[in-house]
């Protein structure tokens, strides 16, 4: 859809997304999505926005909020407006305790109970573009390397389309594996010749490995029939009110094994919250 008017006297320095335009969006946002967005946010929006209304050659947020309102715009612009609001800031072995706790504690145990009997299966709720569902992948093929009847099953889930695409190409900035330790960085990225924009790309076997989906953590039910050993959902809780955050975690721990772990990111807590998890260690939890 583009508007016929010509983009005239679209100033990116002149134009501001009004209170009200924000608060009908920042409403949407939170219902639909439970991801809160206080007035705070209303510049960032403003600023994530005049990319998309300068592409649909509009005028002002005014127009494009009534546009996105209607039902073309709910139709055709959704996944744009889901890909330009949500955040996506995530890094190779960002927060290790965790791949550290998953190697020492949870695999050795997953060994012992199973006899490797089945697939050790992780969901990587929030998974973004894709960076912590291949360091998963790493810490689960590292382990698979010394117990050669390990097999594993990864599903990495998120709201926006472009960072699922993204993950599905496994190409990444080389700066993003800079926390990476040099053995796994050769074992499991491959680097590109272009040394001015310098790239890697995940290896073909941990692709394999992580299956990737489209999913709204706000739907009641999850078309989802697994269930999983480990779930992780790390700096993804942040972004719900504390309401919010509670369904959420108790929706995911359905799909969590009888004693499966739950990790989150270490600027959240579930102190308070009537969930079915138990403290292990800080942001490290098991089902109960």
């Amino acid at each position: 859809m583009e508007s016929n008017s010509g983009n005239k006297g679209f100033d990116c320095f002149k134009a501001e997304l009004s209170e009200k335009d924000f608060q009908a969006f920042s409403k949407y946002i939170f219902t639909e999505y439970g991801i809160k967005m206080p007035p705070v946010k209303r510049i960032m929006l403003q600023g994530r926005l005049l990319k998309r209304i300068r592409e649909l050659k509009m005028n002002s947020y005014t127009e494009y909020k009534e546009y996105f309102f209607s039902k073309e715009g709910q139709e055709r612009e959704l996944l744009n407006f889901l890909n330009v609001v949500t955040t996506n800031k995530t890094d190779f072995y960002r927060e290790p305790v965790h791949f550290a706790f998953l190697r020492d504690h949870v695999l050795p145990g997953f060994a012992e109970s199973t006899g490797f009997s089945r697939p050790f299966k992780v969901w990587s709720a929030g998974s973004s573009s894709g960076e912590e569902g291949y360091t998963i992948a790493i810490a689960l093929n590292e382990f698979k390397l010394a117990n050669p009847r390990f097999r594993y099953e990864i599903l990495g889930t998120d709201i926006s389309s472009q960072m699922l695409q993204t993950a599905a190409r496994g190409v990444y900035k080389e700066s993003k594996i800079d926390m990476v330790p040099i053995d796994l960085k050769r074992r499991y990225f491959l680097r590109s010749k272009d040394r001015v924009n310098p790239t890697v790309r995940v290896v073909p076997e941990l692709q394999a490995n992580l299956k990737l989906r489209y999913l709204n953590l706000m739907d009641s039910v999850y078309d989802i029939s697994e269930t999983f050993d480990v779930i992780f959902c790390r700096n993804v809780l942040i972004y719900f009110d504390r309401i919010t955050q509670e369904k959420v975690i108790n929706r995911l721990c359905r799909h969590l094994s009888s004693d499966g772990y739950f990790f989150i990111g270490h600027s959240e807590s579930l102190s308070g919250m009537d969930v079915q998890l138990e403290h292990v260690k800080p942001t490290i939890f098991k089902r109960v």
